[in-house]
């Protein structure tokens, strides 16, 4: 399975591909912006002019893509994956989706003779760069088991999780409960700073307890210097909770925290914080002063 393309090349998926070409994988790849691929060209990345010529070149195609709406314009928009997609081909969709979304995607592909699995990610830049992303499959069997190299290469950990729609509902709920969690942490420094508090002794503090844990250790002091560098953008995080809150009406489940972290999103969104990382919906509260 030497040859793979790879279709998007955001944060995420520029170093997706990459750690694929420098594993022995002849990677072939496509992103709507066209400069995006051209850095790739001198690392031996192969170019191609559509979703639909990557499908046809390759056995095995990875989409990382944006959002939902991205996932299926490539899928179902011109020169797309569904013109050459066919027996003995699969298609690995990474992005974080709806299950809805997937589903419709798994039934397209598999009406035209191809496989499907879904692959979304849990990880930002680094962990991407790295290698040490963990993946959350569903969908074919088979597929999953012959993709294996390529996820080995890709993250540090697998899960197959069965049906179509497992993979994208546990990464929407991880998405969620980061979301609520960086939420928290951003009330929690601001709370401390206008106490009168050394915001650096309240990391210390809350990284020796309970509630330790990476996320609060790796952006806490970036934030406190209200420096936000895109690992993971907010527009994206706060598209995460907007999923989540619609798979919560789907099972009638009452979710204030979490609608209340995508409040604080939405207005950090508003405030021109978009592209910058979800960290920064500490300026949903910051500003406020």
């Amino acid at each position: 399975m030497n040859e793979v393309g790879f279709l998007g090349l955001g944060i995420m998926g520029k170093a997706m591909a990459m750690n694929l070409q420098n594993n022995g994988f002849n990677v072939t790849v496509w992103n709507r912006s066209q400069s995006k691929c051209d850095e790739l060209v001198k690392h031996g990345i192969s170019i191609g002019e559509s979703p639909a010529a990557v499908i046809g070149k390759c056995k095995y195609t990875i989409a990382m893509l944006s959002d939902p709406e991205a996932a299926l314009s490539v899928v179902f928009g011109k020169a797309g994956v569904l013109e050459e997609i066919c027996n003995g081909k699969g298609y690995i969709d990474m992005s974080t989706v709806d299950a809805e979304t997937s589903k419709k995607i798994s039934e397209a592909i598999k009406s035209k003779g191809g496989c499907f699995l879904e692959a979304p990610v849990s990880g930002s830049k680094k962990p991407a760069e790295d290698g040490q992303l963990i993946i959350l499959a569903a969908g074919e069997k088979a597929l999953y088991d012959e993709m294996l190299p390529a996820f080995n290469v890709l993250g540090k950990k697998s899960y197959f999780l069965g049906l179509v729609g497992n993979g994208a509902k546990m990464k929407i709920v991880v998405n969620m409960i980061m979301g609520s969690m960086m939420n928290a942490l951003s009330e929690g420094l601001e709370l401390a700073d206008r106490s009168g508090l050394d915001c650096h002794e309240l990391l210390d503090v809350l990284d020796l307890g309970a509630i330790a844990n990476p996320m609060f250790k790796l952006k806490g002091p970036a934030m406190i210097k209200n420096s936000y560098p895109p690992a993971f953008p907010l527009k994206h995080q706060q598209k995460d909770m907007r999923l989540a809150l619609a798979l919560g009406d789907q099972n009638a489940i009452s979710m204030p925290v979490a609608a209340a972290a995508n409040e604080a999103f939405k207005k950090a969104r508003s405030m021109g914080f978009g592209d910058l990382d979800f960290s920064a919906v500490h300026e949903s509260v910051r500003r406020y002063k």
